[in-house]
């Protein structure tokens, strides 16, 4: 056989590549209806963490947790080979925490002290670009600065309920002992008082400590993206600020011309 009917070698992978790309980062609408796929399926994976320390109880369990490794697996090498530049995207914080989630599913043993970190799945999917185009398509594009500050707050108080149950209330699992991690961190985050729920030793009373020092800042920047007017998201070409006034023609802070589109209003 000639050489030049042979086969190209990495025709297919190429192939796959570019229809992930065209996947993950097309706007056709089978490209929006995987996208919307794959976002269904983060927030289911994000409720089944969250509802690990009740489900832990369940002998089918471990299945389960393969399963959701075996999803989130998938998921990083699919965004990795539809990527142009596979290190820079190992480089990203979301990639190392996608990472490190995986770790944990495969070693739901060893690393049981430290499963209360996959929720950060959900601060991952936050930086999602399919989940703000999706908001963008239905008219919620100004609510994308709150949104983030909700999702930032709500990745917040999982991460410092699944600390406080797996450190301090893990002596009795189950959703009663969550439920009290959860009720504290929110007592705490609000600092609306305590009294009846409080953490032990000196351990506990630096956890409340650290817990009420970020979950007011917290509450400060969601109170700054609601009450704060509107401003539109267009990365200045020259200095790469992000955040403008939706009729600037310059940029406030290079000077830039800017070529903001008009939403049509």
């Amino acid at each position: 056989m000639n050489r030049a009917d042979r086969p190209s070698k990495g025709t297919a992978t190429d192939g796959l590549r570019d229809r992930l790309r065209k996947l993950y980062h097309g706007r056709t609408p089978a490209a929006f209806r995987f996208q919307l796929i794959t976002i269904i399926i983060d927030l289911a994976i994000i409720g089944f963490f969250v509802a690990t320390p009740v489900l832990q109880q369940w002998s089918s369990f471990l299945w389960l947790d393969y399963t959701v490794a075996a999803l989130v697996a998938a998921d990083l090498i699919a965004r990795l080979l539809a990527s142009n530049d596979m290190v820079r995207l190992m480089k990203q914080p979301t990639s190392w925490v996608d990472v490190f989630i995986l770790l944990t599913l495969l070693m739901p043993t060893a690393l049981a002290n430290l499963g209360f970190l996959r929720i950060l799945r959900l601060w991952s999917l936050s930086r999602s670009g399919s989940l703000w185009r999706h908001l963008e398509m239905r008219g919620l594009r100004p609510w994308r600065e709150a949104s983030q500050a909700v999702i930032n707050l709500l990745t917040f108080l999982f991460v410092i309920t699944g600390f406080v149950y797996s450190f301090f209330f893990r002596t009795g699992e189950g959703l009663e002992n969550y439920v009290d991690a959860l009720y504290f961190t929110v007592a705490t985050v609000t600092t609306t008082g305590f009294g009846d729920i409080v953490l032990p030793g000196i351990a506990g009373k630096l956890t409340a400590i650290f817990t009420m020092i970020i979950g007011i800042s917290l509450f400060v920047r969601l109170a700054q993206a609601i009450f704060r007017p509107n401003k539109v998201f267009f990365p200045c070409p020259q200095c790469g600020l992000q955040r403008h006034e939706p009729d600037a023609v310059h940029c406030k802070a290079c000077g830039h011309i800017l070529n903001i589109p008009d939403d049509g209003n």
